[in-house]
């Protein structure tokens, strides 16, 4: 256990007092509350609340679900300190909050055609076992649906009689997930449908007669498999037949209207996720949208099943599509600006499409459009801290080639035209590792362009999806380090930049992006001035023992087994915590105590190597908080923290 000393408990700011026999005026410091534990973090001065407050109070509103009959949304947004389900009954009408709890409510849904209630999934602390509820709109009662356990329960579909809800838990052993059914307005009809392997499982959709369940398994990213469950006897049938000369990947899929064939987004027998319509009699494939160099990313079928919306990621940004399923026409959605939209879903009325979008200058909101004059209506407006938005920077997509020849790419945000000469640069690396650096809204990290004319580069290395299904292989198993690599040949990128200064580069990164920052600290120690990690891997080996039972295989068809002796001995050698004794440069560590994914070991485990080798490191734990800092009290200490970091060992 990391030896640490926690500053005393007080709501933001306190005064400490000089301890010298000479009095003194009091110094005013910002100081963690009594969830936080900081080692070596220095005293953060009270003129940091004054200056960096506001890029704190940044509010997003994410469509949750439709209201069953009337045009009203669910939304989570945060009032107090954590997002929580609220109503819109019109657009730009009061967010009115819902649920009240400590922890954050991730997601919550209407069933098909009761108001009566919603349910919604919760877990504590972070730890990511959620619990589903249900929560009765006349009186506001709460009522737990699932088992209450050391168990991980996930909202699925409800039947089209709307009676019946399928979802998965691990409730049996902690590392299967099972498939579930229960009606949510009588939790003792709750029963077990099918015992399967593995935990990569969850619900997609019922059959329009709701005699059948459409499923998923997930091996990996580049595999995964599509499957019918009866409703009546849990008996199974696989749809995507296992085998062939490549893996395939099905990410999405629905039932037709008539039941005889499913609507699914699939990379088969192509570089990209295509739109494809599966004959379920005879197993063949019709693929809809092979002119699109692209990945189709979301899509949802209309009520009377003729028209399907979809959104494309094309370098990042989301465009919007209609589709005739009867004639195969498609038509363009309404035009959105450069940003990234999430959550599509029609009304029951067969006419409205609501999803959530964000652009670097707009939180994340919830809007809807009319398909049938594309018309786009906009529900939530939400705060910037009193900022204007429009002085945050837009994205620029660059491009640099890696060791191999391999052209990179990512988005670069640069300061405002006041801050002269070469800038210092913040590269920021995603996690994943299958994740995409997109141009969304950056919340708090406009802060560093725009106030201390910082730039900010985020990088989509090899291995991150978006380019297609080979550049998302290129770091599996032993090409680990490609990635790595990557971030050097971005390096080199940066001195060739007249307006980038290579001399002042910090690197930081969250969950596998908090790896990449790490092994990035040991690669290129010479050249950072810093690193911040957050939730990362220190070492795979250590990683993949403790890691959640439900996750642990699907990781390690990503990392590799480490119960392989020759595997073994590879990720322990590129493992930052064996390679720590490189690392001269200060480094700053941030750890959710609770978190599932990545334990708290991987960063105990790197702080105590880092310090006996005479480094300088700074550490945060939050004991509420999981795989990153959900909490806006807990948030606002790490930016402060972050910030003074910044000041410290990257401007200086």
């Amino acid at each position: 256990m990391i030896r640490s000393v926690r500053w005393p408990a007080v709501l933001t700011i306190a005064f400490l007092s000089a301890t010298t026999a000479a009095a003194s005026e009091p110094a005013a410091s910002i100081v963690p509350n009594d969830n936080l534990v900081a080692d070596g973090i220095p005293a953060l001065p009270a003129t940091l609340a004054d200056d960096v407050g506001r890029y704190t109070e940044f509010r997003g509103a994410g469509f949750l679900s439709w209201h069953p009959t009337r045009r009203e949304l669910l939304i989570s947004t945060r009032f107090g300190d954590t997002s929580q389900v609220h109503e819109v009954r019109t657009p730009g009408g009061a967010r009115r909050q819902l649920t009240f709890f400590p922890d954050r409510v991730a997601s919550a849904s209407w069933p098909r055609h009761s108001a009566d209630y919603f349910v919604f999934a919760k877990d504590r602390g972070g730890d990511e076992f959620a619990q589903i509820y249900r929560l009765e709109v006349a009186s506001g009662a709460v009522t737990r649906i699932s088992d209450g356990g050391r168990s991980q329960n996930s909202l699925g579909a409800f039947s089209h009689r709307g009676d019946l809800m399928a979802y998965m838990s691990t409730r049996r052993n902690g590392a299967d997930r099972d498939l579930y059914v229960v009606d949510p307005a009588r939790p003792e009809t709750d029963k077990r449908l099918a015992e399967l392997s593995g935990g990569g499982w969850d619900v997609l959709d019922w059959s329009p007669d709701d005699k059948t369940l459409l499923m998923r398994e997930w091996v990996s990213v580049n595999e995964s498999y599509l499957w019918l469950v009866r409703v009546d006897t849990g008996e199974r049938t696989l749809v995507t037949p296992k085998g062939g000369p490549e893996k395939t990947s099905y990410r999405e899929a629905r039932f037709s209207a008539d039941g005889k064939a499913l609507f699914a987004v699939t990379d088969r027998e192509a570089e990209f996720a295509r739109l494809a319509r599966l004959d379920l009699a005879t197993g063949a494939h019709s693929y809809l949208t092979s002119d699109i160099p692209w990945d189709v990313e979301l899509f949802d079928l209309s009520p009377d099943g003729r028209t399907l919306v979809f959104a494309t990621n094309e370098n990042g940004v989301s465009i919007l599509r209609l589709l005739d399923t009867r004639t195969g026409r498609r038509r363009p959605g309404p035009r959105l600006p450069l940003g990234v939209l999430g959550g599509l879903e029609w009304h029951a009325n067969g006419r409205d499409v609501a999803f959530s979008f964000s652009a670097a200058r707009s939180p994340s909101d919830s809007y809807s459009f009319d398909v049938s004059t594309l018309a786009v209506t906009r529900w939530t407006e939400s705060e910037t801290g009193g900022l204007n938005a429009a002085r945050f920077p837009e994205p620029e997509l660059v491009r640099w080639t890696s060791f191999d020849g391999r052209p990179i790419s990512g988005f670069l945000y640069r300061p405002p035209k006041r801050f002269a000469g070469r800038r210092p640069v913040i590269i920021e690396i995603h996690g994943g590792p299958e994740g995409q650096q997109r141009p969304g809204f950056m919340g708090t990290w406009n802060y560093y362009p725009v106030e201390l004319g910082a730039a900010l580069i985020f990088p989509n290395v090899r291995g991150s999806t978006g380019f297609g299904k080979s550049f998302t292989k290129l770091d599996n198993g032993e090409r680990r380090e490609d990635s790595v690599k990557d971030i050097g040949a971005l390096l080199d990128w940066i001195a060739t930049q007249p307006d980038l200064d290579p001399e002042r580069v910090m690197v930081t990164g969250g969950s596998y992006g908090g790896y990449m920052t790490l092994a990035a600290a040991t690669h290129f120690d010479r050249r950072l001035r810093c690193s911040l990690s957050v939730v990362g891997i220190s070492n795979f080996v250590s990683f993949l023992e403790r890691t959640e039972a439900y996750r642990r295989d699907l990781r390690r068809v990503e990392y590799g087994d480490e119960r392989d002796p020759t595997t073994r001995a590879f990720l322990l050698a590129i493992a930052p915590l064996n390679n720590a004794q490189k690392i001269t440069k200060p480094l700053f560590i941030v750890q959710g105590q609770n978190d599932p994914r990545v334990p708290v070991n991987e960063a105990e485990q790197m702080v105590a190597t880092v310090k006996k080798n005479g480094g300088q490191v700074w550490y945060l734990l939050a004991k509420d908080e999981g795989h990153g800092f959900t909490k806006k009290r807990n948030r606002d200490f790490l930016t402060y923290a972050t910030v003074m970091f910044v000041r410290q060992n990257l401007l200086h």
